[in-house]
């Protein structure tokens, strides 16, 4: 696979992306925040369910300053439905450094983007391609699985090396203008024509002319990725503790720093299949008194959740609290605000759905 070879796909793909890019919001200009915000937002989620998205959070953290500014918990309401709420967290925490060290402007150079939390080599390409017009190459799935059909690589994608091996070739064929008019058409190919589910478009595809899968018929052969690792399955014990009073509130917590959604609202739960007078003894142990207890504990009713690496199988218990004492780390809640004020994961919404 050579770079020079790579060179006829240029001109081609860059007339049809003008000609037929999709028009999205965070292309009508290349502000880099909107840049880094878009691609951030669309890591592992679909662009139809982005742009609401997009066009909410600029709106209401319209630069930097502003986002740096943020309280957590707004901005993880703004977030609730993308999931992978550290995304969110590292934007903050980015968007903090910026305006300390660079006096909220965006940084212009490849390794000071990089530096940024959050940021890794295919958003930092992205941006500095997009935003600031380098020949900085954004590689991702999109990407490795157009390069891949153009030039039959029975390469494992998920190879590091061999990501860094196709950055590096495509920089070498970046044009002296349209460094971000490039970047995006290569992610919009594999988009919407060298799709990554189902047969390809190939009859609409501009490089249908130099690709080696096309012409061998062996387009459904690439990418090659090795089997993916079988996630760690972790059992846990919801429990749902109402109080019913004038108005029905219920009992969340604060998750850790660290973690799996790490400083987000949550139920109480604790790891296992816990039995009913393990419930008491910790409710017990937390100063809460039971009024009445219903269980939903078996293989049937479990509800299960995927994140990346783990899988949530979840039991849970629905309990009606007689007394609840202090210090035990929970806040109560109404429905109201649940739906308006905080931002529950979707794990745990899961849950709260099955309350009758």
């Amino acid at each position: 696979m050579g770079g020079n070879q790579l060179e006829e796909i240029v001109d081609p793909l860059i007339e049809w992306y003008r000609n037929n890019g999709r028009s999205l919001p965070w292309r009508k200009d290349r502000d880099p925040y909107r840049v880094w915000v878009s691609e951030i937002m669309l890591q592992q989620t679909r662009v139809e369910t982005v742009i609401p998205y997009f066009e909410r959070f600029v709106k209401r953290f319209p630069d930097i300053a502003s986002l740096a500014a943020s309280e957590d918990e707004e901005l993880f309401k703004l977030w609730e439905g993308l999931g992978y709420y550290s995304r969110a967290l590292n934007m903050k925490k980015a968007a903090q450094i910026i305006c300390a060290r660079y006096q909220g402007t965006f940084p212009e150079k490849f390794e000071e983007i990089m530096d940024l939390p959050g940021i890794g080599s295919y958003t930092a390409g992205a941006i500095s391609s997009i935003a600031f017009e380098q020949a900085k190459a954004a590689v991702d799935g999109n990407v490795l699985r157009v390069i891949t059909r153009l030039t039959e690589n029975s390469w494992d994608i998920s190879d590091v090396k061999f990501r860094r091996q196709v950055a590096e070739l495509l920089e070498q064929i970046y044009p002296l203008k349209g460094k971000g008019d490039f970047t995006q058409s290569l992610m919009e190919l594999g988009a919407v024509i060298c799709v990554p589910n189902g047969e390809p478009r190939c009859g609409d595809c501009p490089l249908a002319f130099f690709c080696g899968a096309y012409h061998s018929g062996m387009q459904m052969q690439y990418p090659v990725k090795k089997k993916k690792i079988v996630r760690k399955i972790e059992q846990k014990t919801v429990l749902i503790l109402r109080i019913r009073d004038i108005e029905d509130r219920v009992a969340i917590r604060k998750r850790e720093d660290g973690g799996v959604l790490a400083r987000m609202w949550e139920f109480p739960n604790l790891e296992g299949i816990l039995t009913r007078q393990e419930i008491l003894q910790w409710l017990s142990n937390k100063n809460v008194t039971v009024k009445e207890m219903s269980g939903y504990g078996t293989q049937e009713q479990q509800i299960k959740h995927i994140f990346t690496h783990i899988e949530w199988h979840m039991t849970y218990w629905i309990v009606d609290c007689e007394t609840v004492g202090e210090d035990n780390g929970f806040i109560w809640v109404t429905a109201q605000q649940l739906e308006n004020e905080i931002a529950l994961p979707t794990a745990f919404k899961k849950v709260y759905k099955k309350i009758p």
